[in-house]
């Protein structure tokens, strides 16, 4: 079992910058790929980036391209979401999760946190 737990978010204007962290518990020693999705009202969760246990692959969408950085921390057993350039359509709650792999799939993921609201206001 791996524990996830969010933070960071908050409400900010667009155009500025949010640091999302996510600390991981339990077997953290398996080698995750570690991911982040966001969800908006009444919208699928959708997938924002993802990163492999040693950092080789890294994947965005193409809507954060540029603007978002994944980084990971293992010994900390952190990933953070860097995200810079914000607009309003990113309002969402953003969710971190583990999987064997990276993958733009949200059913590839086993294990996810509880979820931290963004809010960017125009």
């Amino acid at each position: 079992q791996v524990q996830l737990v969010e933070s960071g978010g908050g409400l900010v204007q667009a155009g500025g910058s949010l640091r999302l962290s996510c600390v991981a518990s339990g077997r953290t020693s398996s080698g995750y790929a570690m991911g982040w999705f966001r969800q908006a009202p009444a919208k699928e969760r959708e997938f924002v980036a993802a990163k492999s246990w040693g950092g080789g692959r890294t994947d965005y969408a193409d809507s954060v391209k540029g603007r978002f950085t994944i980084s990971r921390d293992n010994a900390k057993n952190t990933v953070y979401l860097q995200m810079n350039s914000l607009i309003p359509e990113g309002t969402a709650v953003y969710y971190c999760a583990a999987a064997a792999r990276v993958s733009p799939r949200p059913y590839d993921y086993a294990y996810w946190g509880q979820g931290t609201q963004v809010a960017i206001s125009s």
